[in-house]
């Protein structure tokens, strides 16, 4: 099993709406390097879920794949932002997984947090100008998230 992180904006789609609606395909990434990353996650693998552009910044849950790599629809669909005309359906250009939740946060562990954490140390997200969605997180970095939030291995059960 390897982790990751996946960010997204709360007000666009927060971890409180993968609650809600349980399964959601995680898409929309056009940058070449998250794209791989989504190509390498595995069903069952497990996501910290960070919100961005809030405040504070930080992870807010555990999420899991579901569903491995495939097209994203959005590529296709040329009422959408993430229309890319030159990817054909028989070879895609852009990737996407489903995700699931698995955890809530009782809180939110905040990036400043996280930068104090020596697990975290030359990680991607705590780096300066770090502006991708999806990054690799460290088995150690992820287990030391999880016990910033006061979870551990036995919280992972997932949400019925």
């Amino acid at each position: 099993m390897r982790f990751w992180l996946l960010k997204s904006e709360p007000d666009v789609f927060g971890f409180p709406d993968l609650v809600r609606v349980r399964r959601e395909p995680w898409n929309g990434v056009r940058n070449y390097q998250a794209r791989n990353f989504l190509r390498e996650m595995r069903d069952g693998d497990l996501c910290l879920f960070y919100h961005s552009n809030a405040r504070p910044p930080g992870v807010v849950g555990v999420a899991r794949i579901c569903r491995e790599a495939y097209g994203d629809d959005l590529q296709f669909d040329p009422a959408s932002a993430y229309f890319d005309p030159k990817s054909g359906v028989d070879a895609p250009r852009w990737s996407m997984v489903d995700v699931e939740p698995v955890v809530a946060f009782p809180g939110v562990v905040p990036l400043d947090a996280l930068r104090l954490m020596p697990e975290w140390e030359g990680s991607p997200l705590t780096g300066r100008g770090s502006r991708l969605s999806v990054v690799p997180v460290e088995a150690g970095a992820f287990w030391a998230t999880l016990d910033a939030a006061g979870l551990d291995f036995g919280d992972l059960s997932g949400l019925s």
